[in-house]
């Protein structure tokens, strides 16, 4: 590590300069490393947190062996309203035992999440983050993000945004990623 000084270069020992970095994001001094958005050909994240609706827990790694649709989502986020029924419509398409469909949401107040399915029933679980851990491990840069999930746990696809017409796109991924 280099320190700038005024006319000449002060150099610092290695091990004193990683204490200096450690010590400074211990005490709030230096930004947190951001994570970068996870990129298809990655290993996805781990996703392990509370079912929104109470019921338990749910972890990304139950899923090992099948295709999974993993869709960050929140009550705040309108493009998020309108993804939610679309895909709860491609999981009865697509129901096999081979492919999931898994909602991370990321509202802060968990009730308001839980008011918005009640009125839009879905078939797939949804997970409750509120403290934001999950979106941040993996970089999340908008919302809604959905990522397409291999039965090894490989990101093969990565989905920024929806508008209605996203939807055929999303399933001719899918169905690809299921025949192989």
């Amino acid at each position: 590590m280099r320190l700038p000084t005024i006319g000449r270069e002060l150099r610092m020992p290695q091990a004193a300069g990683r204490l200096v970095l450690l010590v400074g994001l211990m005490t709030g001094l230096l930004a947190p490393l951001e994570v970068a958005a996870v990129k298809p050909g990655q290993t996805a994240p781990a996703i392990e947190a509370p079912l929104l609706d109470g019921s338990g827990r749910l972890s990304l790694a139950d899923q090992r062996g099948k295709v999974v649709y993993v869709d960050f989502w929140a009550s705040w986020c309108a493009p998020c309203l309108n993804a939610v029924p679309a895909l709860e419509k491609l999981r009865s398409e697509l129901a096999s035992d081979d492919f999931q469909i898994l909602a991370v949401n990321v509202d802060k107040k968990p009730k308001k999440a839980r008011k918005f399915l009640a009125k839009h029933s879905i078939g797939y679980p949804s997970v409750s983050d509120p403290e934001g851990a999950i979106p941040a491990r993996y970089g999340l840069e908008t919302m809604p993000t959905s990522y397409l999930i291999d039965r090894q746990g490989v990101v093969r696809y990565v989905h920024k945004g929806f508008h209605d017409g996203d939807i055929a796109e999303i399933r001719r991924q899918i169905q690809h990623w299921l025949k192989r």
